[in-house]
């Protein structure tokens, strides 16, 4: 039966658990190789082992994002071993104490943007040019509502996120003609992950989708014709 991702490399953040370790496990089944990174090596190495278990493949790069060199070390490691990078998904994020804005914590609020935001200038930057040989290349962020939507107590990753999406969408318009990039960026809505439970802790999990919902969606989006810019909410 043929893997409509057969013979792509897909590099995923944030893939140690979550939406990010769903989607790789998603992309896995559907024939890419993933590049697994995340700060949690023991996480990695068990969404590595459910990878291989099904009959895909994946390699692991445990890393932290927000350290200066951390992004010119990995692209130096996957550069080094293939010539193109197919898909790119960007999952990782750092969510700060909600508090009003007075309250914002500076060692957290520096490790939000670091994170949610240089990092991810870094990796554009750092694999624009594996993205620009590959036939077809796609790149998908993960977002949130409050990033185009301002909420009270959100300020500190709204604003992030909002930047976040800025940054994303002018790397599309900027590549859209000069190579076959297309850029989307995903709302996943409310999601059972751990990042939701710090966020709503009195929420009964049960009622809100499983990461898989958002990973399945993020996969048939691969397979559509969508044009850069492209912008969906994954209710259910």
């Amino acid at each position: 039966m043929t893997k409509p991702l057969e013979g792509q490399l897909a590099l995923v953040t944030g893939a140690s658990k979550g939406i990010g370790a769903a989607t790789a496990k998603a992309l896995a089944a559907a024939g890419a190789h993933v590049v697994l990174t995340g700060r949690d090596v023991k996480e990695l190495e068990s969404v590595e082992d459910a990878i291989h278990a099904l009959g895909g493949s994946s390699t692991i790069a445990p890393l932290d994002l927000a350290e200066p060199d951390a992004v010119a070390r990995l692209a130096a490691a996957i550069g080094s071993r293939w010539d193109t990078l197919e898909i790119l998904v960007l999952s990782a994020a750092y969510l700060p104490t909600l508090t009003p804005v007075t309250q914002i914590d500076p060692k957290q609020f520096n490790q939000a943007l670091l994170t949610n935001v240089v990092a991810t200038q870094a990796l554009l930057a750092a694999f624009d040019p594996m993205l620009k040989r590959a036939e077809a290349a796609r790149v998908i962020g993960l977002t949130s509502s409050v990033g185009a939507r301002p909420s009270a107590y959100w300020a500190a990753y709204g604003s992030t996120k909002s930047a976040f999406d800025n940054i994303l969408s002018c790397y599309g318009q900027e590549v859209e003609k000069l190579a076959n990039i297309r850029i989307a960026i995903i709302d996943p809505g409310a999601t059972r992950t751990s990042m939701r439970a710090k966020a709503y802790p009195g929420e009964d999990p049960s009622t809100v989708k499983p990461p898989e919902v958002v990973a399945d969606r993020i996969v048939a989006l691969l397979g559509e014709d969508f044009a850069t810019g492209h912008r969906e909410r994954v209710e259910k």
